[in-house]
């Protein structure tokens, strides 16, 4: 179907895959993007976003299918024209509800428009070869499981490795899995303006799919239903469109009214203005970011929620003791800069763009920032530590660096009892006592992969 630009849901798939592959956009910003401005419906919008995730999360068993009908190898074609046949045998394979021949046919016209007859023959002969026996395409049942679990998943194998030494084979699996899933849609009520149970009733009421979740007392899960940011409920501040886990963060931090909060990495403003709604409003959540243009997304979700408490900072984090004041806040979070391992889900070009390297690089930095976060609370204040990743060299291994070289500190494993319930009712183990910390897989109860540490500064 032609858009009132005259640009088909394929179409707009192809273009945003291939700005995602070229110049490095996230998918996931990309869409909002481009589906707000490409005249899409909403069925066509729902296949451009099905084609952009599902085409980059599948893309080395796509690649390893399409090399065995491309005679001059896949790396002699141009990146269009690779993008258009991974994208329409990510149709032939995963989708069952598209038609073979029209995945074809669709394919053909589009390369009709873009390239010369020559492009237009490679395309067809192998998209109909592919389509022809499209039952039959195996993956090797390779002895070593981290060629076989990365092929048959899509995942890099020295990542599909490193789960596997760090979790085991079989709860790596579950990982890559889950990974692979399509993402829960959640939300969070804003306490200030009313209730879960009544947020439930209007969700439902406008033909929400919708239930209370069970790790945060503020999150409903959306089964089936539209876009919950383009709604009166969410422009009127009444809720906020985040994970479950991320919920977890500013509830362990177990705020009180009154208190001095600061998140170090705020922006966009999630877990800052949950902060604030816990504390009532009362007191002040200073919110930092070092990027400046962010932050005036941390003022726009203030506003939209109506908070008052939230204040708003731009800095490294490594200068605020200097700016703030050393031992000055009840509370410190560092939901820290990370390898992302745990929205993959979300941002699925995450697996092709990190590189092993870039993990050390990463803890480098927590590392420094965790220093930094540390001078600023007072002597029996929380410092709560957090990551979208589950990837122990940036989490477990980065709290037991911390209290070797700060006694000060120590595990804080009393948190609040309605995220120990939900963990108990989730099947989540409780926090450890080495570290004080929880570490969320994304095949434990449908969220992205987190890992959070509360540690208490002695008196």
């Amino acid at each position: 179907m032609l858009t009132r630009r005259g640009t088909t849901a394929r179409e707009a798939a192809l273009d945003m895959l291939l700005r995602v592959e070229r110049e490095g956009a996230y998918s996931n910003i990309e869409l909002n993007r481009t589906l707000r401005s490409a005249g899409l419906s909403r069925t066509d919008a729902g296949l451009a976003t099905e084609l952009v995730y599902g085409t980059i999360q599948r893309r080395l068993t796509l690649d390893y299918w399409l090399a065995r009908f491309v005679a001059r190898g896949l790396d002699k074609l141009q990146p269009w024209v690779l993008m258009l046949l991974r994208m329409s045998l990510y149709q032939l394979v995963y989708l069952d509800r598209i038609p073979p021949h029209a995945a074809v046919g669709e394919a053909v016209k589009i390369a009709k428009k873009r390239g010369h007859p020559g492009v237009v023959s490679l395309v067809n002969g192998v998209l109909r070869s592919l389509a022809g026996c499209r039952e039959e395409l195996e993956l090797p049942d390779d002895p070593d499981p981290a060629r076989r679990l990365s092929l048959k998943y899509s995942f890099p194998e020295w990542l599909a490795a490193r789960w596997i030494e760090a979790y085991g084979e079989e709860t790596a699996e579950a990982v890559m899995a889950a990974l692979n899933e399509r993402p829960k849609a959640s939300i969070r009520v804003n306490r200030l303006r009313g209730g879960r149970r009544s947020v439930l009733e209007r969700l439902k009421a406008e033909g929400f799919d919708a239930k209370p979740s069970l790790l945060s007392p503020a999150g409903i899960v959306i089964r089936r239903g539209g876009n919950l940011a383009d709604t009166d409920g969410y422009r009127d501040g009444e809720w906020t469109v985040q994970d479950e886990a991320a919920m977890l963060v500013a509830e362990a931090c177990d705020p009180e009214p009154g208190m001095q909060v600061l998140d170090c990495c705020a922006a966009p403003g999630g877990k800052s203005t949950h902060l604030a709604e816990l504390m009532g409003d009362v007191g002040v959540v200073l919110a930092n970011d070092i990027h400046p243009h962010k932050e005036r997304l941390i003022v726009e979700q203030a506003q939209r929620l109506g908070l008052s408490s939230v204040r708003t900072s731009v800095c490294d984090a490594a200068e605020l003791p200097r700016r703030v004041g050393a031992e000055s806040m009840d509370v410190v979070l560092l939901d820290a800069p990370c390898s992302g391992f745990g929205v993959i889900r979300r941002k699925p070009e995450i697996r092709w763009t990190k590189k092993p390297e870039d993990i050390d690089e990463i803890a480098a930095i927590q590392h420094r920032l965790l220093a930094a976060a540390s001078a600023l609370v007072k002597p029996g204040g929380l410092l709560v530590y957090s990551t979208c990743t589950f990837e122990s060299r940036e989490n477990e291994e980065q709290i037991a660096k911390f209290l070797a070289s700060h006694p000060e500190f120590a595990p804080d494993c009393d948190w609040p009892k309605s995220i120990l319930d939900g963990f108990l009712a989730a099947g989540i183990p409780e926090p450890s006592p080495a570290t004080g910390s929880v570490t969320l897989l994304p095949h434990m109860a449908g969220t992205d992969g987190f890992f959070i540490a509360r540690l208490r500064k002695r008196r």
